[in-house]
């Protein structure tokens, strides 16, 4: 079975820490996987937040998520301290990738948890259609 390996960036714009909350947990007592996404939501709202916008309105473009893989590495249980390490890239006409990498942090050790890639197009709410990426979206968030 092929399985998803995502190409990261060498580097990464922004670091943020996102709470595990005990309602990420899992019958086997651990983040489910379908919560690393919501995690990942959380960390791309703090990024977007950071830059000055927000999904709804990102210079002018509301953003809409068209596809995600995730790369899962290691466990995460509540109490973890997470870090996600984010970028912006592989911009297009209508859209981007975010890289996301997740780290469980202990002291000064840090394992990978997870990798994801979501990749965001531009969209017009109102005329619900894709709409053309702002080049100020480039401008901030691909900013390296």
């Amino acid at each position: 079975m092929a399985r998803i390996r995502l190409s990261m960036p060498g580097k990464f714009i922004f670091t943020t820490e996102v709470p595990v909350r005990i309602t990420d947990l899992n019958y086997g007592g651990h983040v489910g996987n379908d919560k690393i996404l919501t995690l990942i939501h959380e960390a791309r709202m703090l990024f977007l937040r950071n830059a000055g916008y927000t999904e709804m309105n990102a210079a002018g473009a509301s953003l809409i998520m068209a596809d995600v893989g995730i790369e899962f590495k290691n466990e995460l249980f509540y109490g973890d301290r997470l870090q996600v390490k984010i970028i912006a890239a592989e911009f297009t006409r209508v859209g981007f990738d975010i890289f996301y990498q997740l780290e469980k942090i202990s002291g000064d050790q840090s394992s990978i948890i997870a990798l994801a890639k979501t990749g965001m197009v531009c969209y017009n709410y109102e005329q619900k259609k894709v709409t053309s990426l702002p080049e100020e979206l480039i401008r901030t968030l691909g900013a390296s």
